[in-house]
């Protein structure tokens, strides 16, 4: 056990629910098993390499799928991925306000798009998403330039022959493309744009989420592959959730990664915290030991009954 001295690094995720994750996992390391334990900063790339060289151990949320980094860690043996901390997996794709299909009678918004289901819908329903700029094209609200999502969603647009009638709109920052989100819902304007969960949104507004054609592994590759010179359409890949953790560590602590693997947060539960956490301006730390006070009865089923008693009585010395 790393109670004996040494410390356990954790990566520095930036992102809310994996900074959440991270302090949450923290404090029970500490109030339980008595660990010492940092955060180590960086970018994702750089967190996740240290990972596979040992100077990171634990990395608290890892999306199957999206890591050259860590996949080629796991396949050479230097990184195992354990648990499963988010029940069915992450949710992308593409989503349009629930008022645009439905309407919203207390709103006074009747449905503009009632027969829209599914993305090839989508050309008949440009009029309702108009552009500004070219109002004959409807506009398709994309992630900023640079992001993975974005030049899967590009790829898609063209495979799908919807550049033909959206124009693919680019918003400079992840908060620019909430904004322009949040703007659009409290107005009951029409939107069809792409999002992801577990994000703060997802809690805070309704969507429907547009139908893609189902999923396909090679396709998934040729759309997410910088190289590939002919790309096909697939849904989005579920991605599991995982903690990472540096085989040293994995091999060394068999009780910590126990712990590890037993790990579980709803999506919805997720949603909601990180919208909490937009909204009331706290930190990971901050809401992992509110978390900590609030729900043990998701908390106290990852760890035996010694250590759950250790850490409610850290959490009572606080």
């Amino acid at each position: 056990m790393r109670a004996q001295g040494k410390t356990v690094h954790f990566a520095g995720i930036t992102w809310e629910s994996g900074s959440f994750a991270t302090e949450v996992l923290r404090q029970i390391l500490e109030k339980g098993y008595g660990c010492k334990t940092d955060v180590v900063p960086g970018s994702t790339a750089a967190t996740e390499t240290a990972l596979a060289h040992n100077d990171v151990q634990v990395w608290a949320e890892q999306w199957t799928g999206r890591s050259e980094i860590t996949a080629k860690a796991v396949a050479s043996g230097s990184v195992k991925l354990v648990g499963d901390t988010l029940p069915g997996g992450t949710k992308e794709g593409w989503f349009v306000p629930e008022y645009v299909v439905k309407g919203d009678s207390k709103r006074g918004i009747k449905p503009v798009a009632a027969g829209l289901v599914s993305v090839t819908d989508l050309p008949k329903y440009k009029s309702v998403f108009a552009d500004d700029e070219e109002p004959d094209k409807g506009r398709f609200l994309n992630c900023p330039t640079g992001w993975d999502c974005e030049r899967v969603n590009t790829r898609l647009l063209k495979v799908l022959n919807l550049d033909a009638s959206y124009t693919n709109f680019h918003p400079g920052t992840g908060a620019a493309l909430d904004a322009a989100i949040a703007s659009a819902y409290q107005r009951g304007a029409p939107i069809v744009f792409y999002y992801w969960g577990p994000a703060a949104l997802m809690a805070k507004y309704r969507f429907v989420e547009l139908k893609m054609p189902a999923y396909n592994d090679a396709c998934w590759k040729t759309l997410r592959d910088e190289s590939s010179t002919s790309q096909c359409a697939s849904s989005y890949m579920v991605s599991h959730v995982t903690v990472g953790v540096s085989t040293p560590f994995y091999d060394a602590d068999p009780q910590l990664v126990s712990m590890l693997g037993k790990v579980k947060f709803p999506m919805d539960f997720l949603n909601s915290t990180i919208l909490e956490m937009s909204t009331k301006k706290l930190d990971g730390s901050a809401m992992a030991t509110q978390f900590l006070h609030e729900h043990p009865e998701m908390w106290k089923q990852w760890v035996p009954a010694d250590v759950a008693a250790k850490v409610q009585a850290g959490l009572a010395g606080a």
